[in-house]
């Protein structure tokens, strides 16, 4: 792990509270760094209850939230940026149907418009490898702790939420429009959103 002095004074932790599973995050939601590397973000992941599982140099992980009234359940991942200064946060939604008869038009445009009203570092994207939709924030990889973290995904979850009735695939009919307008955009009750696997959605 590639800790400066600096990192250590601004923190309070020492080098082997860091090592020790994420307990030093643990201690206060309000553990500091001034940046992150690869593995103190696994270990900020872990201090928040989180069980990621790293791939390559992304983190894996669920996360759990009420939104509501509304227990939400998300399939989440993180990964630095290539130069660290920053930290990609998505969550995962549908994946694209394989046929493109099944990809309305309208569908995909309803999402391109709604990159521009998130804000806030989120957007949609398509993910080619696994043919999957995900909800992506861009984050400053700057004096991150457990509190502020939690923050950015539960914001990351409203925004998936909010956004069901045009991310989500079933809605889509063949060859249709989606015309929820701004007001309808009601979610089921108690929903869980999508996982990862090639299963696809599952809800509670």
């Amino acid at each position: 792990m590639n800790l400066n002095r600096r990192d250590l004074l601004l923190s309070g932790l020492s080098a082997g509270a860091l090592v020790s599973g994420g307990a030093a995050f643990a201690q206060s939601s309000k553990t500091t760094l001034e940046s992150l590397n690869e593995e103190q973000l696994g270990l900020l992941l872990e201090a928040m209850g989180l069980q990621p599982k790293k791939t390559e140099k992304r983190y894996d992980f669920a996360f759990r939230t009420a939104l509501d009234g509304d227990e939400w359940n998300f399939t989440m991942s993180s990964v630095l940026s290539k130069d660290d200064a920053s930290i990609w946060v998505m969550a995962w939604l549908d994946p694209l149907p394989r046929s493109a008869a099944d990809v309305p038009r309208t569908a995909l445009l309803r999402l391109l418009a709604e990159n521009d009203r998130l804000g806030n570092g989120k957007f949609f994207a398509y993910i080619a490898s696994n043919r999957r939709f995900v909800l992506q924030r861009v984050v400053d990889n700057r004096d991150m702790n457990t509190a502020k973290f939690a923050a950015i995904l539960k914001d990351i979850g409203r925004s998936v939420k909010d956004t069901y009735p045009f991310w989500k695939v079933e809605n889509w009919a063949s060859g249709g429009n989606v015309q929820a307008s701004d007001d309808d955009r009601d979610a089921p009750n108690n929903p869980s959103a999508s996982a990862r696997s090639e299963t696809g959605t599952t809800k509670q």
